[in-house]
């Protein structure tokens, strides 16, 4: 008995057909590309020596002292790992300069205004979200506006970075800024802090890191 040829049409689509199915039966070939991890940056010199009295989310609030100076600023986010999972529990890190450009450090020479909080730690949750509310970075000499940031995970840290301010004009020139050649990654680092409800700015910034 002869077999009836199969047109070329027909070969195309009962080849798209098998095509989920196959995957189906090999489910590494279907899987997701990693994330790409995000970058990091150094650590640089004014991480606290000496930890503020309060150390929560809130960096314009320190005790019963406020601090108005500034742009207040909500920074938030969520850290997954490459395979696109939230880490909870991780302990995330920022600090920055007042308003004036000074750090709560002392080879600033102590001319940080003491009413800002200057260092901030919060857990992330089940989801590895975390906020923050603090001030739009300011820049200060040599450097462009910007939030250092570090992540922990019990006594091992993952990840130390920093954050750049989208569309600042001094990014250009800052040499740490420049040193990120690849634009994914000035992409991952550079994010914009826009209007919200209530007069105060929010930046979204997502991390990733690799756990291995």
């Amino acid at each position: 008995m002869s077999s009836v040829p199969v047109s070329d049409t027909r070969r195309r689509a009962l080849s798209r057909l098998a095509l989920p199915a196959a995957l189906s039966l090999l489910p590494g070939l279907a899987r997701a590309q990693p994330l790409r991890p995000t970058p990091a940056q150094t650590e640089g010199p004014f991480y606290p020596t000496e930890l503020p009295a309060d150390t929560d989310f809130d960096l314009l609030r320190q005790g019963t002292a406020r601090y108005a100076r500034g742009q207040a600023a909500w920074l938030e986010g969520q850290v997954r790992d490459t395979a696109g999972r939230p880490l909870a529990g991780a302990l995330v890190e920022i600090w920055q300069c007042d308003a004036d450009g000074h750090y709560r450090h002392p080879r600033d020479g102590g001319r940080a205004d003491p009413a800002f909080q200057a260092f901030g730690r919060v857990a992330t949750d089940a989801e590895g979200r975390y906020r923050f509310r603090t001030l739009r970075p300011v820049a200060y000499e040599g450097r462009t506006p910007h939030i250092h940031l570090k992540l922990k995970r019990g006594a091992r840290t993952l990840l130390t970075t920093q954050l750049y301010v989208e569309g600042d004009p001094g990014n250009e020139r800052d040499f740490l800024w420049r040193s990120l050649r690849d634009a994914r990654d000035r992409a991952a680092l550079t994010r914009p802090f826009e209007g919200a409800d209530g007069g105060e700015l929010r930046a979204q910034f997502p991390l990733v890191v690799a756990l291995s």
